[in-house]
Formats: C-alpha cells, structure tokens, sequence
C-alpha cells in the first residue's frame, strides 16, 4: 500500500457488473479531476487467444480438466504484484492491452502503427509519469497464490469486489456466450464446470480481502439458471453492499441518501438495484478523497 502513489482495484469474473463500478469511477475521476492510469486485468493473461485454446486442448490431452482463465496456470500473477508493488513505490511501472474486440484492435494499431489481430496483446508500455493513481479492473485485484507466494492484494490500498450470487452470475455467462459469441448452451455449461475449481479457490476467496463488497442478488426466481430466458435487470435485483471497516462509514447518510435502503448487519446496507450506480459514488467518492488528500499531505 502506498500513501505517494494509490492503488485501487476492482475484483470480479467476467459479467459480474465490473463495468458498472468502472463507469462510477470514471464519473468520479472526472468530477474529481483526477488522472489515473487504467490497468486492465486482462492483459495479465498468459496466453493470446490462439495460445489458450492451444494450451486448453493440450491440459484437456493430458487429463487436465480444470485448465481455465482463472487460475495460476494461466495468468501471470507475479508479474501482477510486480506491477502494483512498483507503481506503489515509484509511480512506474509497465502496461499493456488485450485486444477483445475489432474496434480496440483497430484503436491500437493506429496508435502504435502496428497490425495486431483481435485476441493479441499490445506490446509492454511503460506507464506515463504523473498520473494520481493506478485504477485495475479484472478477475485477480485481491489474489494471494499461497503456492507461489503471490500477495497481490497487500499492495492495494481500496480493494472493491463485485460479484453477484452464483446463479445470476452463471445466467449472464450463458445469455451473453449463446447470443453474442454463438457458443451452445452445452458448451457454456462445460466451461462453468471447467472453471469451477479455480473459481473456488481464486476466486470467490479474494471477497473476503475486499474493503467493499457489492453483490447484486435478484428477487426472481433464478433457481434454474440453465433454462433462464432473460437476465435479472437491475430493477428485478437488490445490492448487497458490506464493509471490512464499517466504523468509518456514515451509515445515516447512506440510508438518507439512498431511497429504499436498509441496514441488514452492522456493517451491510442493502441498496436497490437500480440505485447500484449512485450508491456506488456516493460511497466509494470520500473514500479515495482521503486516499488523494493523504497523498497531498505528504
């Protein structure tokens, strides 16, 4: 953790609602005039795209079941902490990108003047000098490798996790890879279970390590998240917001601010889902004030 040079980061799988929290804190940063370096979680991966379905079929031969995004084999969490650790000592440190999609491709190409195809990474940058804080938003901001010795989540200093229950994680899975991706339902589902091994013990432990947790539940039945037609939308949903340090939250100004909240536990508000956004600012905004002004003080 570092007073000079913060660190925030985001943690959750992939469909979570990680984009919410990260259009919050773009609202905040730019009200707030800051300038952060964005590091996505992402271009940690140790493989391409073409690379990982090479290694998958080749864990897959071998008896390899479990072989998935989420875990150590194929991600580089040392040089992860690496990259927290010198930013939070220097301000410095390298960056790069994975290409999702047609339009990043063609953004990056352009400003690199190179011919990367889509599922490639960018070259190793060096971040620019003067930003106020390292902003990361992936699966490992909370990771700790006890195999390895990799303590990712030490060098943070506003860890936020957001990660709905399990079914409604798994029905947006299966909703956005059958009709955005064109994958089978029966091929989803075979990655689900892929993945669970690593989901259990990468994943879902980084939850108990985040300052805050939101965690959208739906108030639908979503008991058969394989035959699910529609998403939960955010109105059909409430948020489950807990703090590792609930003393230092106005929790009367949260339930003034917030219509329809309620305090379930000492240290739990539950919030309306399509209040997630603001609650989300209004939350988050003091904290990384005092994260800046500690900063300034220095």
């Amino acid at each position: 953790m570092s007073i000079n040079h913060p660190i925030i980061a985001i943690t959750g799988s992939s469909g979570s609602g990680t984009s919410t929290v990260k259009n919050a804190f773009e609202h905040i940063f730019r009200r707030a005039q800051i300038n952060p370096v964005v590091v996505e979680g992402d271009s940690f991966h140790r493989y391409n795209r073409i690379e990982m379905r090479t290694a998958m079929k080749k864990a897959e031969a071998g008896g390899d079941r479990t072989f998935s995004h989420f875990g150590p084999k194929s991600n580089l969490f040392e040089e992860l902490e690496n990259q927290f650790k010198t930013y939070g000592e220097t301000g410095n440190g390298r960056m790069r990108y994975y290409l999702h999609n047609a339009e990043e491709t063609a953004l990056h190409n352009k400003r690199l003047n190179l011919n990367l195809k889509t599922g490639e990474f960018t070259p190793w940058e060096n971040i620019p000098p003067g930003t106020d804080l390292l902003f990361y938003e992936g699966l490992h901001g909370a990771i700790v490798d006890a195999k390895s010795g990799v303590d990712v989540a030490k060098w943070v200093d506003l860890l936020v996790g957001v990660v709905p229950i399990v079914n409604l994680e798994w029905i947006q899975k299966i909703q956005r890879d059958t009709a955005e991706r064109g994958y089978s339902a029966e091929a989803v589902v075979d990655t689900i279970l892929r993945r669970m091994y690593d989901y259990v013990h990468y994943i879902t432990p980084q939850f108990s390590r985040t300052h805050v947790n939101f965690q959208r539940v739906p108030v639908v039945d979503t008991s058969n998240p394989f035959i699910a037609r529609d998403i939960p939308t955010l109105d059909e949903s409430l948020v489950v917001i807990r703090f590792s340090r609930p003393k230092k939250i106005n929790f009367p100004y949260l339930l003034n601010m917030i219509h329809g909240s309620f305090m379930s536990r000492p240290n739990t508000i539950v919030v309306p889902g399509g209040k997630m956004g603001f609650a989300m600012e209004i939350i988050l905004t003091p904290i990384i004030d005092e994260l800046l002004e500690n900063k300034k003080k220095i």
